[in-house]
């Protein structure tokens, strides 16, 4: 049986129209509960700058589409 993220069936599946309104509701809840973290414009810039890095890495240590992997030395395999 072939698997599908749109064979009907939890989260997924659903419309996604539908998704948004049920994670608003639960982004809601949390920031009425007090639990949500919401950054400040320091940690903002922060994630940015590690999101960078690790996304335009030139040495394919974080470049997984490359297919090839490194050894415990840090060598290609």
């Amino acid at each position: 049986m072939a698997s599908n993220s749109n064979d009907g069936r939890g989260f997924a599946g659903m419309d996604p129209d539908r998704q948004r309104q049920i994670a608003s509701k639960g982004g809601k809840a949390a920031h009425e509960k007090g639990t949500a973290h919401e950054f400040d414009s320091r940690e903002a810039a922060e994630a940015g700058r590690r999101g960078g890095k690790a996304s335009h890495s030139s040495d394919g240590r974080n470049n997984r589409a490359s297919g090839r992997e490194r050894d415990n030395q840090g060598r290609f395999e």
